[in-house]
C-alpha cells in the first residue's frame, strides 16, 4: 500500500518497499487468532510499462524484471538465478551461513527456502497449480479469466479451511496512455462470491 501510495511507477514502488524493508524489517502474526505464524513476503508489482516480482527473507530481497510471457507468486520463493536488483549482502549473508558456497550460480529461491526449484512448476501446490492455470490461457489472459483463476478453489488458489483467502485483485493495465487502469476487488470474505 506504502509502494502505491508513494510512487508512480513499477521500479519506484519496489525502491519504497524495499526502503522500508531496510529500515524497519518484517513480521507480525498473520492471523487473527493466538497461533504464532509468520511468514516473509513476495510481490507483484506493476504499472503500464514494466512489472516486477519482489521476494522477501527477513531483510534481504531479490527483485526479477518480468520480461513477458506469465509470472505468478504463491507461498514461496520463486525467483531463481534470474535476479535483476537485490539486496547489497543478498550473497555474502548466504556464504556466512553456509548457504551457498560462492562457486555455483546463485538461486534465491533454492539458497534461502527448502524449496527444490526444479520441481516448483511440477509438484502440486498452489504456486504449481496457478502456472498451470495461467499457462493454459497464456496470450489470451483476460480480467474475467483471471477472476476465474483467483476464484478456483480445487487447485488451492482461493483457499479454504484453517488458512482461507480473504481477498483478490485484478488490474487491467492499458499500456496506451489514454486508456483508464481499472482495478476488480473482491467485495466478500470470498473471492469465488
Amino acid at each position: 500500500r506504502l509502494g502505491l501510495e508513494r510512487a508512480d511507477t513499477a521500479e519506484k514502488a519496489l525502491n519504497v518497499i524495499v526502503d522500508l524493508l531496510e529500515k524497519y524489517g518484517q513480521g507480525g502474526n498473520c492471523m487473527e487468532s493466538n497461533m504464532a505464524f509468520t511468514y516473509h513476503n513476495s510481490f507483484l508489482i506493476a504499472d503500464r510499462k514494466e512489472a516486477w516480482v519482489l521476494e522477501t527473507s527477513g531483510k534481504y530481497w531479490a527483485a526479477e524484471k518480468v520480461e513477458g510471457g506469465i509470472r505468478n507468486i504463491s507461498n514461496q520463493l520463486s525467483i531463481t538465478t534470474k535476479i535483476d536488483r537485490e539486496h547489497p549482502e543478498l550473497k555474502e549473508y548466504a556464504k556466512t551461513n553456509g548457504w551457498w558456497d560462492g562457486e555455483k550460480e546463485f538461486d534465491f529461491a533454492a539458497t534461502y527456502s527448502y524449496v527444490n526449484t526444479a520441481r516448483m512448476t511440477t509438484s502440486g501446490g498452489r504456486y504449481c497449480e496457478g502456472y498451470k492455470l495461467l499457462n493454459k490461457h497464456k496470450g489470451s489472459i483476460t480480467s474475467e479469466i483471471m477472476m476465474e483463476i483467483l476464484r478456483d478453489k480445487e487447485s488451492g488458489i482461493n483457499m479454504e479451511g484453517g488458512f482461507m483467502t480473504t481477498g483478490s485483485m485484478v488490474s487491467v493495465l492499458p499500456q496506451q496512455p489514454n486508456l483508464p487502469c481499472i482495478h476488480f476487488f473482491t467485495g466478500t470474505p470470498d473471492p469465488a462470491r
